[in-house]
């Protein structure tokens, strides 16, 4: 496998392998690929993947493509032929599953797994009301739709950069209805953004410096003139201080540090104080009647 280079605009390639979804194995990845900066990655996901031949198939593509591969396969027959193709063709395979099924079984007095991808009791309705939350978020990315704002469980304000999105998504696939509203300096906030329920409202920040190489980053990821407004650290810091004044006159707005913090550890914080302004509101209900 070749490592990746920054500085090279091609993207290393990733393949998602897994018997169901595959969104279990992509939501890990994703969360992985937070710990890093600067990189560019093309992730392929192919999903239901249970046949031999397909395995081998898709293990020869990663072979010619440079691919890693990472997979959930609950069962060991398909884990071992892809292991078994994997080493035949050089091409690295990281089991996200296997080792977890394997370490439950043992805790769990030796008890044998079903084997049966993506297995559920049911599909019940929490599973469609995060369907519903990650359609909503969706289309209520990047201050899109803001006037149904008033329709979202939580609404995340911030500068470019700032997580919003992936911490939107983080929060839609526990399902809740998340909006998010850029912060630019010279455009005007729409104005359901202060008429909604301001204990929704979360603003996130980041210190300058990091926000200065992510940015720089994207641009070489992009392809962009390295001498533009949004990778200028002295427009950062006005975009910041814009945003800081803005807190600071709403000040019901919790602020998320999003510097050197992972998703779901920003999506933690999030919902813990959500969850505490909920209780609060249901104490004060409860003694009002």
């Amino acid at each position: 496998m070749s490592d990746t280079n920054p500085t090279n605009q091609q993207p290393s390639q990733l393949f998602i392998v897994s018997d169901s979804t595959g969104a279990t194995a992509e939501n890990m990845t994703r969360a992985a690929l937070a710990q890093f900066e600067d990189y560019l990655v093309h992730i392929t996901t192919y999903s239901h993947i249970t046949d031999r031949r397909k395995l081998q198939a898709l293990v020869r593509l990663a072979h010619k493509e440079d691919a890693l591969i990472v997979f959930t396969l609950v069962n060991p027959d398909a884990r071992e032929a892809l292991y078994e193709a994997g080493h035949k063709h050089n091409v690295d395979c990281v089991d996200l599953i296997g080792g977890l099924i394997g370490g439950l079984a043992k805790h769990l007095g030796g008890l044998q797994p079903r084997g049966i991808p993506g297995a559920k009791t049911s599909l019940s309705d929490e599973y469609f009301r995060r369907i519903d939350a990650v359609e909503f978020t969706v289309k209520h990315d990047d201050g899109a739709e803001a006037r149904y704002l008033d329709q979202s469980d939580i609404v995340l304000v911030g500068v470019s950069r700032t997580s919003k999105t992936p911490l939107s998504t983080y929060l839609a696939q526990k399902g809740w209805k998340v909006a998010n509203i850029p912060l630019v300096l010279g455009i005007d906030l729409p104005n359901q953004l202060f008429t909604i329920d301001q204990d929704k409202i979360f603003a996130l920040t980041i210190e300058p410096e990091p926000l200065h190489a992510i940015r720089l980053a994207r641009i070489r990821n992009l392809g962009l003139q390295p001498n533009s407004n949004y990778g200028s650290l002295e427009h950062i810091h006005m975009e910041l201080e814009y945003a800081n004044e803005l807190f600071r006159a709403n000040p019901t707005w919790p602020v998320i540090d999003v510097t050197r913090r992972a998703v779901e550890e920003s999506a933690d914080l999030v919902l813990k104080i959500f969850m505490e302004r909920k209780r609060a509101r249901g104490r004060e209900t409860t003694i009002r009647g």
